[in-house]
């Protein structure tokens, strides 16, 4: 068998024509992505954060994420994934930047290289998707977004792509016209869907059948008191809730409980202060979407998603996207050598 050492590059004009401007791709991936997880088919070593003195908000740093795929296609990959605070005010790009390099699993060799912040915020938005299913009251109504930056637009659009029982947004931002924004972008699209601005963070929560945490804090501020009665809640920006969400919750369920339990997190907080345990959890999303362990079991139930994010969920979504681009001629071939 000949090898050819060529790379085939995707911008994200090459993804969108795949289908990566739409939820359906990421929710078929990460769904596959999570059950491999389970069933402990893969290799993924603990991410890197990369620091430096000069960048002081949590969210600067440049993390390496790599991983080893198995399944019916295994392929290795690693997502570079930069982040500067003050980009959209400093420089006017986007906050974070990104890109996948994915690896033959036979000779090792790099077979594609992608442009990769929408798939990463996509397959973030997708990991809600999936876990909704499982773990928020059927025929919720309500979703509550806090933040209404670029993470809370794919995870609006990937909710409201997947789940018609939607009948109100209900939002909270800093900033109003952040939120402005956003419903401007989804409102003539979907104009069956109330959407909502609400005075605070308290207000927004309050409503919510299914919250998602969408900002860049670096210190909780949802209490558990917030929450009503069978509020599915996907942390997806980490350090919005509030310790004792963790302790009281009916069930706390994350991706990958090595990632979660690390970089002073809130869950790594309360492990060293003795307050919460592995045997505290209720499971890793794998093994709910497997059924080796049950996801909501009623209506009233407080359910925690705290998923830190894994490489497996990048490179499960880029192998999707390579398959396709092979099968679809898309994208640009560049030799090696």
């Amino acid at each position: 068998m000949t090898i050819q050492a060529e790379l085939r590059y995707l911008s994200q004009s090459d993804l969108k024509l795949l289908g990566a401007d739409h939820s359906n791709a990421f929710v078929e991936a990460i769904e596959e992505g999570l059950k491999l997880h389970a069933n402990q088919e893969f290799v993924q070593p603990l991410k890197p954060y990369l620091r430096w003195p000069d960048a002081p908000h949590i969210a600067d740093r440049i993390i390496a994420m790599p991983c080893y795929l198995g399944g019916d296609n295994p392929i290795a990959g690693i997502k570079w994934i930069g982040s500067r605070q003050h980009n959209p005010t400093k420089y006017e790009i986007p906050r974070a930047s990104a890109v996948i390099v994915l690896n033959d699993a036979q000779t090792n060799y790099p077979v594609a290289i992608m442009e990769a912040s929408l798939i990463s915020a996509m397959r973030t938005a997708a990991i809600t998707g999936v876990a909704t299913k499982y773990l928020a009251k059927k025929d919720f109504s309500d979703v509550s977004i806090i933040g209404c930056g670029p993470i809370a637009q794919m995870q609006v659009k990937t909710l409201l792509e997947q789940y018609q029982s939607i009948k109100t947004i209900h939002l909270y931002d800093l900033s109003a016209i952040a939120a402005d924004k956003l419903i401007t972008q989804f409102a003539p699209e979907y104009p069956q869907v109330k959407f909502e601005i609400h005075p605070s963070a308290q207000a927004a929560v309050e409503k919510a059948d299914v919250l998602v945490t969408c900002t860049v804090s670096d210190a909780p501020y949802i209490p558990y008191e917030w929450l009503k009665k069978g509020c599915f809640v996907s942390n997806i920006s980490i350090m919005d809730i509030e310790k004792d969400v963790f302790v009281k919750a009916d069930k706390v369920i994350v991706d990958d409980w090595e990632q979660s339990n690390r970089e002073k997190k809130v869950i790594n907080q309360l492990v060293e202060e003795g307050e919460f345990s592995r045997e505290q959890l209720h499971a890793e999303l794998g093994e709910i979407i497997l059924g080796q362990v049950c996801g909501r079991e009623n209506d009233d139930e407080i359910i925690l998603l705290n998923p830190m994010g894994m490489a497996i969920d990048d490179i499960v979504c880029a192998r999707w996207f390579y398959q396709a681009a092979i099968s679809k001629d898309v994208g640009t071939k560049l030799p090696l050598f």
